[in-house]
């Protein structure tokens, strides 16, 4: 059945397939000078084939410019490309990926919402001989993920505590300071990675007492926010701050580990009075949304992680065509990800952390926004 499918879509393809559009979403370029080379190369490359591409959620900023990112460079290559988003729907996401092997596509880009329960899709893919790559979320307990592209996960909670480490000034002894922890969704492996990476810079400042926890919830368990949403982490600081800041206590530090999460902790102390330059807390973030880069500016939050989405649709398309051309991909890592079943061959990105200081180099400079964007 898969064949005779991807015969008739073969056919026609090769009667509809026209130049692509390019245009990024979110104010971002969606393909990096990086990849010029590679889209260059030849249009007819796809030779009439199709990936499908299984994104999360259009609720983020960041998921919307992987999405444009990927599918044009794809297209650029002479794929044809089937885009879906979930909305954080795991049985939406499980569907969609069924439809994909139904519809007859070639290979499988993947950024799971809960990688568990894409268990048995993948092994339907596995089964109809659809290769699976893995973008950004390490799909978990299955052997059908070929590759991985990602970024340095455990290096992102590195910088996130080194940028905190600095500010507060702990090597040289200063403290103490209040500091609240919010970690990554529970389903999401990246999410414990990061964890590991700022708590590797940070416990011994709680060990030694510079930084205290006043709530004393510094467990990933006990901090970590289920899908990554913007309101349970603004209930959580509100909680937090009634439960633990309403005696004259002040936090100084709101350890955030999404941007998205760095808005309603924003939320939560302005509703209890907090005001910026008024004993505001430094807040980090992750993904550079355009928001969060406007929040810096203006001092509402402290920084964030650049993870320059360009350049990660770069390297898994690059895993695409490897996997359905015969060529070789490149990775940099294949010891780290170990997803319970396999160690998965994996990209890793570079992530970089930015504040007001460096913001207009990283961001503006690079291309990514623009000074229009970001109301420069």
């Amino acid at each position: 059945m898969k064949k005779l499918i991807a015969l008739a879509l073969t056919a026609a393809m090769a009667l509809s397939l026209a130049a692509c559009s390019t245009t990024g979403a979110g104010g971002a370029s969606s393909a990096p000078a990086a990849s010029t080379s590679m889209a260059s190369s030849t249009a007819t490359m796809g030779g009439g084939k199709t990936v499908g591409i299984a994104m999360p959620t259009q609720s983020s900023q960041r998921w919307i410019q992987d999405g444009s990112n990927l599918k044009s460079q794809l297209e650029a290559l002479g794929y044809t490309v089937d885009l879906q988003y979930a909305e954080d729907d795991v049985q939406a996401q499980v569907s969609q990926i069924e439809n994909m092997i139904t519809s007859g596509a070639d290979c499988l880009v993947v950024a799971s919402i809960d990688s568990q329960a894409l268990v048995n899709v993948l092994a339907q893919a596995k089964d109809n001989g659809i290769p699976v790559v893995a973008y950004d979320r390490l799909l978990m307990d299955t052997d059908a993920v070929s590759y991985y592209a990602t970024f340095d996960n455990f290096g992102v909670g590195v910088e996130i505590a080194k940028y905190v480490e600095a500010k507060m000034d702990l090597a040289n002894g200063a403290g103490p300071y209040n500091i609240e922890f919010f970690a990554g969704s529970p389903d999401d492996n990246n999410a414990h990675l990061f964890n590991d990476g700022v708590f590797s810079v940070l416990q011994k400042y709680l060990d030694n007492g510079q930084l205290v926890c006043q709530s004393g919830q510094t467990d990933f368990e006990q901090t970590a926010i289920l899908r990554w949403s913007q309101e349970t982490a603004q209930k959580r600081m509100e909680d937090l701050l009634a439960g633990y800041y309403s005696q004259g206590q002040d936090l100084d530090i709101a350890l955030s580990m999404f941007d998205g999460f760095s808005y309603g902790i924003a939320a939560a102390l302005e509703g209890a009075g907090y005001k910026v330059g008024e004993q505001w807390p430094i807040i980090t973030g992750q993904d550079a949304e355009l928001m969060a880069c406007k929040n810096i500016m203006s001092g509402k939050q402290s920084q964030t992680i650049y993870k320059d989405t360009r350049v990660l649709a770069e390297k898994c398309v690059g895993m695409v065509q490897a996997v359905l051309e015969g060529g070789e991909p490149e990775i940099n890592d294949s010891e780290t990800y170990n997803n319970n079943v396999k160690v998965v061959p994996s990209y890793l990105c570079t992530p970089v952390s930015v504040d007001e200081s460096n913001l207009k180099e990283l961001l503006v400079d690079s291309g990514y926004y623009t000074a229009e964007d970001l109301g420069m």
